[in-house]
């Protein structure tokens, strides 16, 4: 499901997993299936994600929706749950079998419960198929598994009818999960999940849903989008694409000067990108991190000698293997496990977080140097930065008095801004004096070639309606009205 995290935020996912809608279709003349999106008030059940996490706001009808461009130009509704995924009901088999699922565009199987589900928990509390009450089963039998960040399914592939809206895919090759182990699918509000990414990347090498939908002619162009409103009152194998440069209140990082990779991801939650850019905006946020002494004995001991390289024109991937923090394998430096003396006199080992708190120390550096900062204030902010490192795949805590004042976070992405406020990217838990709020940025350092990728998952896809052109493979985003 794209990004998947740990610990804190794991426990944020299990609370924002999808929720089947009970709506019906409503018709379009458009050529299109629109899945609408409802919110539901927490139960007994969630209290504790909703202390940690997002607060419920209520269960009013949006019109957010998944939406196919088909013949029929149905509405397929979907829910709400947490402002967090976003959950829609689709069938299998003959008569249908109805299951809730997510719609995520960071995988490319389909999976549910399957009733040969015995020895999991998690089955007992979702829907499960039933392939013998289905006229339209076909056995299939080979093995199957998928492993995400927060859970893992494994089971066999079976053949069915399968309909979305209006639209039936028929013999659709599908994986019945016959073990779910682990509390994540546990209190999911999902029972699976229909994957929406690219057949390179589909487990099995079965064909996606959307792939046959596009190539039996179910939809009229090789189009879907999403639109989750966030309004409370009313060989990648991904969806990737290239990413200008970040800015924070106007101001540009430098660190996509050149260029990033960033994949729009509907089965991730959060935003998630390089560990030294999420320190600076966890920084101008006042968002609460780890104090990383590795981190502030490179700047001090190091500081200097860094700037003075990087005022000299040096690459920045390089410095830090001039002073011996790192090596450098000729594209990007490497951890090196070798002793050195610090300032106190005791022996330390620089190791991999030596490293790569120097390679974040050069980023910021060089950000500031771009902005033509003296070099007292660039090691002052430096070392400042140090206490706003993030933990991996973590969320931080931050002010929930100061949301107002927190700045306008800029993505650049086709040579336009796309803007982020506060109010769109912190996460707000509970009323009055017990009101928590936390950031919706989360750091993920994914290595080459993949990384490092910028996923911008459902905190950016709310506030921006976003369309995947299969046809063009592309993908385009418009502010969401």
């Amino acid at each position: 499901m794209g990004t998947r995290f740990q610990s804190f935020l794991l426990v944020f996912l299990l609370s924002c997993l999808i929720l089947i809608s009970t709506a019906s279709c409503e018709r379009k003349h458009d050529g299109t299936v629109r899945i609408g999106l409802k919110k539901r008030k927490l139960d007994r059940a969630n209290r504790l994600a909703s202390q940690l996490f997002l607060k419920n706001r209520g269960s009013l009808a949006t019109k957010e929706y998944f939406r196919l461009n088909d013949a029929t130009g149905d509405i397929v509704p979907l829910k709400n749950y947490l402002d967090a995924q976003y959950y829609g009901e689709i069938a299998i088999g003959t008569p249908p079998q109805k299951f809730t699922v997510i719609f995520d565009t960071g995988s490319s199987n389909l999976w549910i419960p399957s009733t040969k589900c015995y020895l999991s928990v998690s089955c007992y509390f979702h829907t499960k198929y039933k392939a013998s009450e289905s006229s339209t089963y076909k056995k299939n039998g080979k093995p199957a598994s998928i492993r995400y960040g927060t859970g893992a399914i494994s089971g066999y592939f079976s053949d069915d009818d399968v309909k979305v809206g209006e639209i039936v895919v028929n013999e659709q090759e599908f994986i019945e999960a016959t073990t779910e182990p682990g509390i994540t699918f546990l209190v999911a509000k999902f029972d699976g999940i229909l994957g929406l990414g690219f057949k390179e990347i589909s487990v099995g090498n079965t064909t996606p849903v959307w792939y046959n939908m596009v190539e039996k002619g179910l939809v009229k162009e090789p189009i879907f989008s999403f639109w989750l409103n966030r309004n409370p009152n009313d060989a990648e194998g991904y969806w990737q694409f290239d990413m200008g440069d970040l800015q924070i209140a106007g101001k540009p990082t430098g660190y996509c000067a050149k260029g990033c990779s960033a994949i729009a991801d509907s089965g991730t939650s959060l935003l998630t990108g390089p560990s030294s850019v999420i320190t600076m905006i966890n920084h101008a946020i006042g968002a609460e991190g780890v104090v990383s002494h590795e981190c502030k004995a490179v700047i001090g001991q190091y500081g200097k000698t860094m700037l003075n390289s990087l005022l000299a024109q040096e690459d920045p991937k390089r410095v830090c293997s001039q002073i011996g923090v790192c090596a450098f394998d000729g594209t990007e430096s490497v951890s090196m496990n070798i002793k050195t003396v610090v300032d106190d006199g005791a022996s330390g080992i620089l190791n991999e977080a030596m490293c790569s708190a120097c390679e974040m120390a050069a980023v910021w550096m060089q950000s500031e140097l771009s902005q033509n900062e003296t070099q007292e204030r660039i090691l002052t902010y430096a070392a400042e930065l140090c206490d706003h490192i993030p933990t991996q795949n973590q969320q931080s805590a931050v002010d929930c008095e100061k949301v107002s004042s927190m700045p306008i976070v800029t993505f650049s992405i086709g040579g336009k801004n796309f803007d982020l406020s506060p109010q769109e990217y912190i996460f707000k838990i509970g009323d009055g004096v017990e009101t928590q709020c936390t950031s919706g940025f989360t750091a993920m350092d994914i290595p080459p070639p993949r990384g490092p990728l910028w996923i911008l998952g459902d905190i950016f896809m709310g506030p921006y309606h976003t369309v995947f052109d299969y046809g063009k493979a592309r993908v385009g985003f418009a502010k969401a009205a």
